[in-house]
């Protein structure tokens, strides 16, 4: 399984969520690759779960995978609920 960040220049944002993710991950015990991206190269990147913010999370729709929308980076209550739920769809298919 594959989790790809994504934020529109693919810099600070998206690596701070990819640290949370890390974190979370590692609470749930969970051995997941983490990578973040800039909106326009994640095009060419394949994942099983693309999170952004919701600014942005319709755009990754087309890109094939589950989305997760953030309406907070900084919220880690929010982050877990709404990864947990991606990786039990992805896990479910």
């Amino acid at each position: 399984m594959k989790i790809l960040v994504c934020c529109g220049s693919g810099l600070g944002s998206s690596f701070m969520i990819e640290m949370n993710i890390k974190k979370v991950l590692k609470e749930l015990n969970l051995n997941v690759e983490v990578d973040h991206s800039d909106l326009a190269s994640a095009k060419g990147i394949k994942a099983d779960i693309y999170v952004g913010t919701r600014d942005i999370a319709n755009q990754l729709v087309s890109l094939g995978g589950e989305v997760v929308s953030l309406n907070s980076m900084i919220d880690m209550k929010e982050l877990k609920e709404k990864l947990c739920n991606a990786i039990e769809k992805v896990k479910n298919k």
